[in-house]
């Protein structure tokens, strides 16, 4: 980074949380009864119980009420899946994720796929991406709703805008590209197998990177001015036995871009706060209206 060079606008992702979160504890205090999230873990792998303790406990700083419900390792699928089935018909949970990854011998879209539309707060089930593709209300995926209110917090503009995704996985990049579409970007998704990348990262007013690679993206690469959003979160080694986080992003793009979000810290919290909210907007809807009436906006 050369010295003395002006860096881009920091945006980070807690000030935009609190925004959410507090959003989301105000319309849940409107409600007759807390909304009601079922949190499933399969398992005891150590990050998995943290990010559901996690979840668990902001749930209740919003107001909300969570069960976690743990099975171990071994569980069948069938064991699963009749789990999934009971909270379906409890009218009390308004919410269900299934912390991912799941043990191997579990297959996850069929799991996926038992939760009922409406109470799909990770906003995975192929109906809520129909209606996402269709611009239809529904539940949104988490980390891409998080970062388009994110965008919405710092008053970066969307609209007319030339954006770039590289990432396309179902659970950000192909979302995200349907979001930013719904609210008028011309869209263009790379990834792994686009040739001369850089030539079409440059082109991107908004750049939003969710590779899963550590810094893929170098400062040549990125058009001066522009607002970078950095998704991924990639653990590297600084010397034996220890590492650090880090984006996809290299952190010298700071002196090239106008505005950039770190890592960590930039988007990770809002994919909580975005499930939060989510849980918020399934309880809101009546019963059998889900998707109807704007009810999930």
């Amino acid at each position: 980074m050369t010295p003395g060079a002006a860096l881009a606008r920091p945006l980070p992702g807690a000030p935009a949380a609190q925004a959410l979160l507090a959003e989301a504890a105000r319309r849940a205090g409107r409600l007759a009864a807390p909304p009601g999230l079922a949190l499933v873990r399969v398992g005891d792998d150590p990050a998995s119980v943290a990010y559901v303790r996690g979840k668990a406990r902001k749930a209740a700083e919003v107001g909300l009420r969570s069960a976690v419900h743990a099975l171990p390792e071994a569980a069948p699928q069938a064991e699963l899946l009749a789990l999934l089935g009971t909270l379906n018909a409890d009218p009390a949970v308004h919410g269900i994720l299934v912390q991912l990854p799941l043990p191997p011998h579990l297959d996850p879209e069929p799991v996926l796929g038992a939760i009922l539309p409406e109470k799909d707060v990770d906003g995975l089930h192929p109906v809520n991406i129909g209606r996402l593709w269709a611009g239809q209300p529904g539940l949104r995926p988490c980390t891409p709703a998080g970062v388009m209110a994110l965008l919405a917090f710092y008053g970066l503009p969307v609209a007319g805008q030339r954006a770039v995704i590289v990432g396309r996985s179902a659970l950000v990049g192909r979302p995200l590209a349907a979001l930013l579409l719904n609210a008028n970007a011309t869209v263009t998704v790379a990834h792994s197998r686009t040739p001369d990348l850089g030539a079409v990262t440059r082109e991107a007013e908004l750049l939003i990177v969710a590779a899963g690679r550590a810094h893929l993206i170098t400062p040549d690469m990125v058009r001066p001015g522009a607002t970078v959003i950095d998704v991924g979160i990639n653990r590297v080694a600084d010397a034996p036995g220890q590492g650090r986080l880090t984006g996809d992003v290299h952190p010298d793009v700071a002196a090239v871009a106008g505005a950039l979000t770190p890592v960590p810290g930039g988007v990770g919290p809002m994919t909580v706060a975005q499930l939060l909210m989510n849980t918020v907007l399934a309880a809101e809807a009546p019963a059998g209206q889900e998707g109807r009436g704007g009810r999930f906006r």
